[in-house]
């Protein structure tokens, strides 16, 4: 699923996606057809260090997880400590679900008589029934870290997951690049996920180097990413022949955009707080009915067999792009924008009944299919005709909402979830899309921290997760 979030920054800056199938507990989105953007991979707590925090100040003796891959599993993390800038994390799994069905012989059911500390002990031994994760952060500077990571699945006959992470957090008082934020990635193999069929792709060898300015809540920024992809992508855990994206493809990618965002306050509450009484969230003590907007352009020059993707795209929405068959090479520029609408009541102080909030938001991230979607309406409706499916599908903005609601305390409920119109349907009925419940829990001593446990029915995957500053 999509990092859970109020201030999205629309599909065009594809997100991580948080996932349990592998240890570290994310995957790359793959690029849409609309104008890729690349990764827009902020700084976060790695997995194992949530589970270290959970372990650690909320008591939590093993961190659950479930995919339809792996069924049920446990993770526990053990901290070791170098230097006061350098620690190692060890990260265990245990997979519960492969566990207890090892007890179902041939013939069903081993009966609970029959079971002693010997058979339990030999299925125990079962290699299969973990994987191991090593990590090593480094503090380099105040402002610069070094992740390494190397995972190991015994079963499935998986290979070993490494990765190296490079990250400058934006600072003010920094010598190099002060404002900006500036990660360089490096996996093999690396996992991407396919937002459109929820399939998992495995690319050999994938390199992400990306430059972003400091987001402000309103003014301008710029987003700066270059991408290479070596070697062919295949389905992950699975020998299914199936065709894999064409973005994911070797090549190498430059891709660039400047945008401006607009926030406007349209009611805020000038009602005091409760005294003495501290929110369980500093983010979500405010009232408020807010609206943003984005417009910015975007262009991305492609080297490689990912290029085709590019001229692909071309022949169906006229794009500005240039593309070069014998060089293997494309250019595609274009423009996008995105909406949304926020509005809070309560201050999240009380029990019971002091937290609604709603957020709506709408990404139009191809300009070019907007405006020849709406030529298309616009001819329709002058020439009196019924406006055609293709055209309205056009300008259609891809929209997702999300409803939070307090249960009691510092609980509270979470549903996000897109919304598309079957266009087939000559009724045009509106559905939900890739629906994700969550139950949050605010770690009111933190300020602004909390802990989600979050289910997918789409993807069909149930994880728990640290966020910190998230609204």
């Amino acid at each position: 699923m999509k990092k859970l979030r109020w201030a999205m920054d629309g599909d065009f800056w594809e997100l991580d996606v948080s996932t349990p199938r592998t240890l570290e507990g994310a995957a790359r989105a793959v690029p849409g057809k609309a104008l890729p953007l690349g990764v827009s991979r902020g700084t976060r707590l790695s997995k194992p260090k949530q589970i270290d925090f959970m372990q650690r100040f909320m008591a939590a003796p093993f961190i659950p997880s479930y995919s339809n891959h792996h069924g049920m599993t446990l993770q526990r993390v053990f901290n070791i400590p170098f230097t006061d800038n350098w620690f190692g994390l060890l990260l265990g799994q245990f997979n519960l679900s492969k566990f207890l069905s090892s007890f179902q012989g041939s013939e069903g059911a081993m009966p609970v008589r029959m079971l002693d500390f010997k058979s339990i002990g030999r299925f125990l031994l079962d290699k299969s029934l973990y994987a191991l994760g090593v990590s090593s952060e480094l503090l380099l500077t105040p402002d610069d870290t070094l992740l390494l990571t190397y995972d190991s699945f015994d079963a499935h006959n998986s290979p070993p997951r490494k990765k190296a992470v490079f990250h400058h957090k934006a600072s003010a008082i920094s010598p190099f690049f002060p404002h900006h934020n500036f990660t360089l990635d490096v996996a093999w193999p690396a996992l991407f996920v396919d937002n459109e069929t929820v399939n998992y792709w495995d690319v050999p060898l994938s390199m992400a180097l990306d430059f972003a300015s400091l987001p402000s809540d309103s003014g301008p920024s710029y987003h700066l990413c270059l991408h290479h992809n070596h070697g062919s992508p295949k389905r992950f855990e699975d020998d299914d022949a199936a065709q894999a994206p064409a973005s994911l493809l070797p090549g190498f990618s430059v891709k660039g955009a400047f945008s401006y965002k607009k926030n406007v306050d349209i009611w805020r509450s000038k009602a005091q707080k409760l005294k003495m009484v501290q929110p369980y969230d500093i983010f979500l003590s405010d009232p408020h009915i807010s609206a943003s907007g984005i417009i910015g352009a975007a262009l991305t020059a492609c080297f490689g067999e990912n290029s085709v993707r590019s001229y692909k795209d071309t022949e169906e929405i006229k794009y500005f792009s240039l593309y070069d068959p014998t060089l293997k090479s494309a250019l595609l520029g274009d423009i996008f924008a995105s909406l949304s609408f926020t509005a809070q009541h309560g201050k999240f102080q009380r029990l019971f009944s002091d937290l609604t909030r709603f957020h709506v938001h709408l990404d139009f991230p191809s300009g070019s299919k907007f405006l020849s979607g709406a030529t298309q309406l616009a001819q329709d409706l002058l020439n009196s005709y019924q406006p055609s499916s293709e055209a309205v599908k056009l300008i259609h903005p891809t929209t997702t909402f999300s409803l939070q609601q307090q249960i009691a305390g510092p609980f509270s409920f979470r549903v996000d979830s897109g919304v598309i119109i079957d266009f087939k349907n000559k009724g045009w009925r509106i559905h939900t899309d890739k629906p994700v419940f969550a139950i949050e829990y605010a770690l009111q001593v933190l300020g602004s921290a909390k802990a989600v446990a979050w289910y997918s029915p789409k993807h069909q995957e149930f994880m728990v997760e640290l966020r910190f500053f998230e609204t």
